[in-house]
């Protein structure tokens, strides 16, 4: 009888903090895709132009930065194939998950948080998820 209550209660509350799906951005789309072609590109300064004023200010070089990348998402560094998951509004915070396989065939699940500076999106983070799987 118990076990029924709690199972009605928790189907009438809605759940604090879960993420809620958003149409697919073109937009910041984009700007993931643009910092990637200008990592393959070796542009790291270019790169740098896609981070958030957060990020820019931690780094402080687009050097830096890019020795980061490399070093830490070396995935996002050389990316191959690359496709947009879900965007979503979660944490306080809008999050593009992202696919990216690798040179060496493994599939990397990327989070992406994106900020709005001034009307533009900018990358205000990555977290690599668990869900990344090997070829």
């Amino acid at each position: 009888m118990m076990r029924a209550l709690v199972l009605c209660l928790s189907l009438l509350v809605p759940t604090i903090g879960q993420a809620q799906e958003r149409p697919a951005n073109p937009e910041i789309e984009a700007v993931i895709s643009g910092q990637m072609q200008a990592f393959r590109d070796a542009d790291v300064s270019g790169a740098f132009e896609y981070a958030a004023p957060v990020i820019r200010r931690m780094f402080g070089t687009a050097e830096n930065f890019g020795m980061m990348v490399e070093r830490g998402y070396p995935m996002v560094w050389q990316p191959g194939e690359v496709t947009f998951g879900a965007l979503r509004e979660e944490r306080g915070g809008l999050w593009q998950k992202v696919y990216v396989r690798d040179g060496a065939g493994a599939l990397h699940v990327l989070d992406y948080e994106m900020k709005d500076v001034a009307g533009t999106w900018r990358i205000g983070g990555v977290i690599v998820l668990d869900e990344s799987l090997s070829a």
